[in-house]
Parts: C-alpha cells; sequence; structure tokens
C-alpha cells in the first residue's frame, strides 16, 4: 500500500526474522557474542531467554549464517508434546538422515552413530530447540541426556535452547539441577531502550529508503512508540507498519505522535 509512496524497496517492519534487517543493540551484540563463543569453545548447552519479540529467532538465524556451512549443520526443533524417540526421530530428520535409514526402535544409538560419522567428516552439529520453556521436565532431562553424546576428546552434540523469561525459573527448579549445571553459556536478551528503539527504527529504514532520512519519524512518535511497545521489536514493527499507513493517509513523509496514536488506536480495537 504505502511502500511505493515512501519509495521503499521492500517493507521495512516485516516480523518475518530476516536477518538482514538484524539491528545489533549492545544486548544483541553481546549475546552474539556469547553464543559465539559457546559453539566455538563446544561448551555442550547454551541458553538464551527474553520476552517474546525480541529478537531471539533472528539473533539466531543471523548466528546460523556466520557460520562455515561447509563445518557447521543445524537441526531447528520448535517445542512441543513428544516423546524422547520422536526428539531424537525429529532430530535425525533435521539432520537429513535419508528416510529410509530413519530407525524405529534404539533411536538413541542411531543418534549417535550419525554423529559419530558426522564428525568424522569434520562437521559440527548444533541442535536449537525455540520455545524451551513449554518443554515438559521429562523431556529436558531427556535433552540433558543428548549431552550425554561424546567421545574420550568432545561433545557430539552442542544444543542451544531458546525461551521466554518463565524458562530462566523452570530452570531453577529442584527437577533440572543437573540440566542448569550443564549450561555454560547463558544470556538474558533485554528490550531495546528509548535511544535503541529510535536508532532500530532508523536502521529498518535506512535499509529500504531510496533517500536517506525519509520518511522521518519525529522524536515524540518515538517517544511514544517506545511507550507503548516497552522496546520489544516485534512490536514496535507492528505498530511502526500501523502509522506508515496513517501518514500514507495524510500523503506526507513526516510520521508524528498522531500518527502512533492511531496506529495504537487500530491496534487495540483488533485485540477487544
Amino acid at each position: 500500500m504505502y511502500q511505493q509512496f515512501f519509495g521503499f524497496s521492500e517493507h521495512p517492519f516485516n516480523i518475518t526474522p530476516d536477518p538482514k534487517f538484524l539491528y545489533l543493540s549492545p544486548a544483541h551484540r553481546e549475546a552474539l557474542s556469547h553464543l559465539r563463543y559457546g559453539i566455538e569453545q563446544r561448551k555442550g548447552f547454551l541458553v538464551i531467554t527474553g520476552e517474546v519479540g525480541c529478537g531471539k529467532t533472528l539473533l539466531c538465524r543471523t548466528l546460523l549464517q556466520s557460520l562455515d556451512n561447509s563445518i557447521f549443520e543445524s537441526a531447528w526443533l520448535y517445542s512441543c508434546q513428544m516423546s524422547t524417540e520422536q526428539l531424537i526421530r525429529s532430530v535425525l530428520k533435521e539432520l537429513e538422515m535419508p528416510i529410509t535409514k530413519l530407525p524405529e526402535h534404539d533411536h538413541l544409538d542411531a543418534l549417535n552413530d550419525f554423529l559419530l560419522s558426522k564428525i568424522k567428516k569434520g562437521k559440527e552439529i548444533l541442535l536449537i530447540i525455540d520455545e524451551a520453556q513449554n518443554l515438559s521436565y521429562d523431556l529436558l532431562e531427556s535433552i540433558r541426556l543428548l549431552s550425554n553424546l561424546e567421545t574420550e576428546q568432545r561433545k557430539l552434540l552442542q544444543i542451544l535452547l531458546l525461551g521466554q523469561p518463565e524458562f530462566k525459573f523452570k530452570l531453577n527448579q529442584s527437577q533440572l539441577r543437573q540440566l542448569k549445571q550443564r549450561i555454560l553459556v547463558y544470556y538474558e536478551l533485554t528490550t531495546l531502550s528509548l535511544e535503541e528503539t529510535k536508532n532500530y527504527i532508523n536502521h529498518r529504514l535506512s535499509l529500504v529508503s531510496k533517500q536517506a532520512g525519509f520518511p522521518k519519524f519525529t522524536y515524540g512518535a518515538f517517544k511514544r512508540i517506545y511507550k507503548y511497545t516497552r522496546g520489544i521489536p516485534r512490536v514496535i514493527n507492528h505498530l511502526c507498519d500501523k502509522a506508515l499507513i496513517s501518514a500514507y493517509a495524510r500523503l506526507t513523509n513526516k510520521i508524528e505522535k498522531k500518527d502512533i496514536c492511531n496506529a495504537i488506536e487500530d491496534i487495540e480495537r483488533l485485540s477487544t
């Protein structure tokens, strides 16, 4: 609708996790450094927590893009209710074990042998499990046991768990004390400050705008955005997209506080 009017090469505030749009706030930059360090040093278990929409998935997609794909292979799973056997089978499928070789039984032995074959070829294997706060205690214990797959020199599998803040609370429960002891890299991703929110919006606009500095958000607009979104990138994207529609309706390149208020009213109307 407004893409041609503003001269955008593409929509700047899509909510899909496209790594080229990643804005590296100090917190995101530090989280990425923690992940790279953990993977390079083969720490085994890594955990990133953060609010819904704060950029955990986008951060990890950026991480994967930065890794040498001739060395690193990854399996990305979303948490759901499954048995240990189903979990291992899903990992094997994600790592592209031929369907004809997927085991009916002895899944753990099959995974161990498959990972050993990958390691012998010089591969590094990373398992990413998203929405980890939804995993049952039993399944988290099964995931811990996967970290026992190792040779005398190294782990066969590195595991990255992504979760909302309540996952941190879950890890502190007595049932998971052994898992918590295995976590050697942990980072809690924070939301953006007012200044970072401003920089985030300008960063995304700069990637798609033909003319630097246009369209322009006023300072009042930035403040209203921050107050409503609390610095959560996904909510910022949703709000800014609707604010651009409001400005387009006024045929102006300046996004003002009233455009943000119109966008908020639109969002709130949909949620009631």
